[in-house]
C-alpha cells in the first residue's frame, strides 16, 4: 500500500525523467505523482540575462516536459521564491508529500531546512533523496571515523564500500504522472526563458538527457579506453564532455559509473577515478564547509595575496601574454567551458605566478562556467592555490609553457583562439620569451610576469605559512 496518495517531485539538479530517485521513490510510496521546477529569484537576479546555464537548463526542461506530455502529464513550472511556490503547488495539487534530491549546498540546506518548516506548517511531508553521487557526506570515512583529507585514501575506501548493484538503474513508473488535466493550469507548461528574463544562447554542448545519453555512448564506444593518454591533450576531444549534463542532472550519476565499470581498460579507472575526484570534493564541502568561505588547511586562512589587481583583469581577458593561458580564457569566456587541464594551468598561474587569492579566481569561474558546481570548483582552486586538500602543496607550481608544449604540442588550441598570433612558428607560440618579436607582437601583449621569478615568490610565500 503506498505510503502518500498525491507526491509533488520538485526537480532542482535533476533535469531527466529516467534513473532517477526521487521520481522512482515517488512511484513507490506514492499512488500518483506530478513534477515541478522552480525559477528560484534568489540565484536568478544575479545573474546577467546573456547567462548561457539557464539555456542549458531551459532545454533539459523542455525535454522533461516532452516526456511528461508524451505520458499525459505535463511539467509544472513557477517563477519566485522556490519555498513559498512549491507549498503553493503542493495545496493546489493536494499532494501529501513532497519529494528531491539532496543538495548540500549552503544556499540550499537552508533553502531544504526553510521548505521542511513551510510544508509541516500545512501538512505536507518533505523528503529529499541521495542521487548525485554514490557515496555522499560521512558515508566515506576514514578508520578513526574522521573525514579524509588527501584524496588516495578516500578513493581506496570508496572502492572498498562500493557494490555493484549501487550503480543499478533506478526505473521511473511514468504511468503514476498525474494527467495533465489535473493539474493546476496556471503552473502547467515551461516558461519561456524570456518570461524569467533570460536569452537564449548558443552551447558549446548541447543539453538534454537524450543528447547526454548519446555522448555517453559515443564516449564508451570511441573515448573510454584511450582516455587514461588523451585526457589532458588540448588539440583532441579525449574527454567525456559529461560535467554540464552531471552538474544539472540530465544524466545520472549511476550511468557515468555503469559506463565507467563496463569496460577492463586504464581508460575506463582513470575516468572511474575522475568520478569518484568528484565524489571526494563532494564529501569535503558537506564535512568542511568552511571551505566556502577560506582555506581549508587553517595556516593559510589568514595568508594575504600580494597580486596586482590590473593582473587579474589580464588574466579574466586573457591578455597575460601566455598563450595557453589566454587561449584557455578566451575560450572559456566565449564558451562557459574549460578543459579540466586548463582548469588547473589557468588556476596555477593566477595564484603562483600572479600570487592573487584563489577567490577571485574561483568565483569569476562560478560565474561563468556551464558546469559550474560549489564542492568541484571550489576544490578545485584550493588544490590550485596548495590551500585545499592536496598531499603535495606549496612547491607544486605548473610551468605555463611546459604545459603548453606537452599538451598542446602543435599549438592547435592556442591558434584557434588567439587568431593574432596564430602566423607565428609553434616553437614561440610555447616560448614568447624569445627576442625580436616586437614587430609580430603589436596586437598580444608582452608576458606581464617572469615565470621563474614569481614561482619563487610563492613558495617563499606558501612555503612560510605552510611550516609555521
Amino acid at each position: 500500500m503506498a505510503k502518500y496518495g498525491k507526491v509533488l517531485v520538485w526537480l532542482r539538479r535533476d533535469l531527466r525523467l529516467e534513473d532517477h530517485r526521487a521520481l522512482h521513490e515517488a512511484g513507490e510510496l506514492g499512488d500518483q505523482w506530478a513534477a515541478a521546477f522552480v525559477f528560484d529569484r534568489a540565484i536568478l537576479d544575479d545573474l546577467p540575462a546573456d547567462d548561457r546555464r539557464l539555456t542549458f537548463i531551459n532545454g533539459c526542461l523542455a525535454e522533461v516536459e516532452e516526456g511528461l506530455r508524451q505520458a499525459g502529464s505535463a511539467l509544472l513550472c513557477r517563477h519566485g521564491e522556490p519555498v513559498e511556490e512549491i507549498a503553493q503547488l503542493a495545496q493546489k495539487l493536494g499532494a501529501d508529500a513532497v519529494f528531491a534530491s539532496h543538495d548540500d549546498d549552503p544556499y540550499a540546506l537552508h533553502r531544504d531546512a526553510r521548505a521542511h518548516a513551510r510544508l509541516a506548517d500545512i501538512g505536507v511531508a518533505f523528503q529529499t533523496f541521495k542521487d548525485h553521487v554514490i557515496f555522499e557526506r560521512q558515508e566515506v570515512m576514514g578508520q578513526t571515523g574522521l573525514p579524509f583529507r588527501v584524496y588516495s585514501p578516500y578513493m581506496r575506501a570508496w572502492k572498498a564500500l562500493f557494490q555493484d548493484d549501487m550503480a543499478d538503474e533506478l526505473p521511473v513508473d511514468l504511468s503514476r504522472a498525474i494527467p495533465s488535466e489535473h493539474l493546476p493550469e496556471d503552473s502547467r507548461g515551461l516558461m519561456p526563458l524570456e518570461q524569467v528574463g533570460f536569452k537564449p544562447q548558443s552551447l558549446v554542448i548541447a543539453p538534454g538527457a537524450s543528447e547526454a545519453k548519446r555522448r555517453l555512448e559515443g564516449f564508451s564506444k570511441a573515448g573510454l579506453e584511450a582516455y587514461a593518454r588523451q585526457r589532458d591533450r588540448l588539440d583532441i576531444e579525449g574527454v567525456s564532455g559529461m560535467s554540464p549534463h552531471l552538474r544539472h542532472g540530465s544524466i545520472s550519476v549511476r550511468a557515468c559509473f555503469r559506463a565507467a565499470l563496463s569496460q577492463d581498460s586504464k581508460g575506463a579507472e582513470k575516468w572511474l577515478n575522475e568520478l569518484i575526484w568528484r565524489e571526494f570534493y563532494h564529501m569535503i564541502l558537506a564535512c568542511f564547509p568552511h571551505v566556502v568561505e577560506g582555506s581549508f588547511r587553517p595556516e593559510y586562512k589568514d595568508l594575504e595575496w600580494p597580486g596586482n589587481p590590473e593582473h587579474l583583469e589580464a588574466w579574466k581577458q586573457g591578455q597575460t601574454g601566455y598563450p595557453i593561458i589566454d587561449a584557455a580564457m578566451r575560450c572559456f569566456n566565449a564558451t562557459g567551458w574549460m578543459h579540466n587541464r586548463l582548469r588547473m594551468i589557468t588556476a596555477s598561474f593566477l595564484t603562483k605566478d600572479l600570487l592573487i587569492d584563489w577567490r577571485a579566481g574561483e568565483d569569476y569561474f562560478a560565474r561563468g562556467l556551464l558546469d559550474f558546481e560549489l564542492s568541484s570548483n571550489n576544490g578545485g582552486w584550493q588544490w590550485a592555490a596548495s590551500t585545499g586538500v592536496d598531499s603535495q602543496p606549496y612547491f607544486r607550481v605548473f610551468n605555463p609553457w611546459l604545459q603548453s608544449v606537452k599538451f598542446d604540442p602543435e599549438a592547435v588550441f592556442i591558434r584557434e583562439w588567439l587568431p593574432e598570433i596564430a602566423h607565428l612558428p609553434t616553437k614561440t607560440l610555447h616560448d614568447m620569451n624569445g627576442s625580436g618579436l616586437e614587430g609580430a607582437m603589436a596586437e598580444y601583449p608582452a608576458p606581464i610576469v617572469d615565470h621563474k621569478a614569481q614561482r619563487a615568490r610563492a613558495i617563499a610565500l606558501l612555503s612560510l605559512k605552510g611550516e609555521g
